[in-house]
């Protein structure tokens, strides 16, 4: 195995590229940002109150991520006041398949870890 083919498929590897995205999408916000877009595009008050405890600055900052890997769309209509929608673009909706997986693991196994409500 070469070096370079060591850094572009191994995530474990200090230079992979991959390893970016699996630190984005292993972000709470932004795999909670994702699976909040599954049903459509919202407004930005929309995914707000649906996630709860983000604060305005830190959602603005995950979704501009988000929409700087290509994972999420954001379009301005002109209106007055502005609207602003986001919603999955194809590459985002593929991110849902395996956050579905790790929902479900979690849900499964929340009661291992003491968490599960009395």
């Amino acid at each position: 195995m070469t070096a370079q083919s060591r850094f572009t498929h191994d995530i474990y590897g200090l230079l992979c590229p991959g390893r970016e995205i699996f630190e984005l999408l292993a972000n709470k916000w932004a795999g909670l940002a994702i699976t909040a877009l599954e049903d459509g595009p919202r407004r930005f008050g929309e995914l707000r109150s649906k996630l709860e405890g983000v604060s305005p600055k830190v959602l603005t900052q995950t979704l501009r991520r988000l929409e700087d890997y290509g994972l999420v769309h954001r379009t301005v209509f002109a209106e007055v006041p502005p609207r602003v929608e986001y919603e999955l673009t194809p590459l985002g909706r593929g991110a849902l398949a395996p956050l579905s997986h790790l929902r479900t693991w979690i849900r499964a196994n929340t009661r291992h870890f003491g968490l599960e409500p009395g």
